[in-house]
């Protein structure tokens, strides 16, 4: 898919991306390719998303008790 016009963020014409969360038509120095986000929204969601492991998962997130 060919995207263009100007990055949303900076305003450079060098558009390759569309943020999966807002739309927003942003160029390689604004969107953060692991998550599929623009800059902005990465701010806004926070966290590195996923779910925790090693130490920062909880105890017995693998046990089922009904």
């Amino acid at each position: 898919m060919s995207l263009s016009g100007n990055c949303e963020i900076c305003g450079l014409p060098s558009v390759e991306f569309s943020c999966d969360r807002c739309g927003s038509l942003v160029c390689d120095d604004h969107f953060e390719a692991d998550v599929g986000l623009c800059t902005e929204c990465r701010t806004e969601v926070g966290g590195t998303g996923g779910v925790p492991a090693g130490e920062d998962s909880p105890d017995g997130v693998d046990t089922y008790r009904f």
